[in-house]
């Protein structure tokens, strides 16, 4: 997980990281900051799952921080020496409140619960994505994916992708406005998942998404080329396959 420690204190900052190092190794410290503004700024560059914030702070409270953060994706535990903002932590959905001087046992047992928020947010959004899936069924263009991600995973619209692309155990996502993505899961994965929408594979290396073909050249197996310019070659064996798929697809 990719944390930010936001701490006035620099002997907090430090015991605060020591004793992340020693109990908490799944724990990735990115920055820390001694203000509000600097960890706001930092929260907004890096994007981190968690937030360990102290609240009475010179200028602005870690509680006006996080007020001044409209979209917040990152889980937040508090660490304070005062015990009278609980109330007011508790309306941020804090994942939890560690009184200073921090408990091993308690900071270890906070962290924990952090994991199983961001997992089961994850396990959400994906059956969201099912459903909408489902009731889209009959509309393959309106359809999405939920891919995995370092960060965490993200959603995209089928009519975003134009083509899939092997490399190894990879794949490689290239997506419109020349973006790709890539994701730890071989290309047979996303072939099997994508059936029967307009998707296809025409090579054992490329998956594509015929809404995104522009031209198709013959030749032995022929050549397509998609909308972002670039020429794919059809397997001599996926020739037909494609053609009829192209039929059915455009209603030709």
């Amino acid at each position: 997980m990719k944390a930010i420690i936001v701490d006035d204190e620099p002997d907090g900052i430090s015991i605060l990281k020591k004793m992340l190092e020693l109990n908490c190794t799944q724990v990735n410290i990115a920055a820390t900051c001694s203000n509000a503004a600097d960890g706001r700024q930092r929260v907004e560059e890096l994007e981190p799952d968690l937030v360990f914030l102290d609240i009475q702070m010179p200028g602005k409270s870690g509680l006006e921080m996080l007020a001044e953060i409209s979209d917040k994706k990152f889980e937040v535990i508090f660490v304070t020496a005062h015990n009278e903002y609980m109330l007011q932590a508790l309306q941020f959905s804090a994942a939890d409140y560690l009184l200073k001087p921090v408990d091993e046992d308690r900071l270890a047992e906070a962290v924990q619960r952090v994991e199983k928020r961001l997992e089961l947010e994850k396990e959400t959004k994906q059956t969201e994505t099912l459903l909408h899936n489902i009731r889209k069924a009959g509309s393959p263009s309106e359809m999405k994916l939920c891919l995995p991600t370092t960060k965490g995973f993200i959603i995209l619209k089928l009519e975003e992708i134009i083509y899939c692309e092997a490399e190894r155990s990879y794949t490689i996502f290239h997506l419109d406005g020349k973006k790709t993505l890539t994701v730890s899961k071989p290309l047979a994965d996303y072939d099997e998942l994508l059936k029967d929408t307009t998707f296809l594979r025409i090579h054992k290396s490329f998956l594509i998404n015929l809404q995104h073909v522009k031209e198709y050249q013959r030749g032995e197996g022929g050549v397509v080329i998609m909308s972002n310019g670039i020429e794919i070659e059809v397997s001599r064996r996926k020739k037909e396959q494609f053609l009829s798929k192209i039929k059915e697809v455009f209603r030709m």
